[in-house]
């Protein structure tokens, strides 16, 4: 399997600043950013919109990896594409057509991911494994950062690995020290993780070991 990439979370961060933060996380090693955008529909939550992923985009050289969390992310999806986007997921359950949404974004020239919430069979992302470049599981229900990882996640994380041994496979939710191998372990190889890092005075340090053993 490839390197493991880290992608902090900066629904942790302080949002006053999120381009210094963002920074902060290249500067610590990080591989990618992970902007979680939350529009109070799809989830009980709302955090920002394209606008700030822009400003982000501005601060960093890394990937900045945005993790809709949205309805209808198709009306939306251009607006983070032209903010600089290199990675857009969104959620199965959100799009009515997800197999136009995905080569929409892939024609746009941006790599693609689909996400699926814990209660989401593993089994609703098959169809689209050809066409996509990742696909996130979510290891608590999305909305909120801080939650504890379910470990209901390692077998889909398991099931996919053995059905893509290419495929980036990322895993977002309560990722820490402790677990963060198990997640490995079962095929993962893009940890988000968002308290764990913002809460360290070690940022660099908790990154490197976000990778696993």
């Amino acid at each position: 399997m490839n390197k493991i990439l880290v992608s902090p979370s900066i629904l942790s961060a302080d949002f006053s600043k999120l381009d210094l933060e963002s920074l902060s996380l290249q500067q610590c090693g990080a591989d990618w950013v992970h902007c979680d955008v939350m529009d109070g529909k799809f989830v009980n939550n709302t955090t920002f919109n394209h606008e700030t992923v822009a400003k982000i985009r501005k601060a960093v050289d890394i990937v900045v990896d945005v993790h809709l969390m949205i309805e209808t992310p198709e009306l939306f999806v251009d607006d983070y594409i032209d903010a600089g986007a290199d990675f857009v997921t969104f959620h199965l359950e959100a799009c009515k057509d997800s197999a136009s949404l995905i080569k929409h974004i892939k024609d746009r020239g941006v790599k693609c991911g689909i996400s699926i919430k814990p209660n989401t069979p593993v089994e609703s992302v098959f169809p689209y494994l050809d066409d996509v470049d990742m696909v996130l599981i979510m290891s608590v229900e999305p909305g909120w950062g801080g939650q504890k990882f379910l470990p209901s996640a390692l077998p889909k994380l398991a099931t996919l690995r053995e059905k893509c041994p290419q495929l980036i496979l990322q895993v977002d939710g309560g990722i820490n020290l402790e677990n963060v191998q198990s997640v490995i372990d079962a095929g993962a190889n893009s940890i988000v993780s968002g308290s764990t890092v913002f809460k360290s005075d070690d940022r660099a340090s908790i990154i490197s070991a976000l990778r696993g053993k």
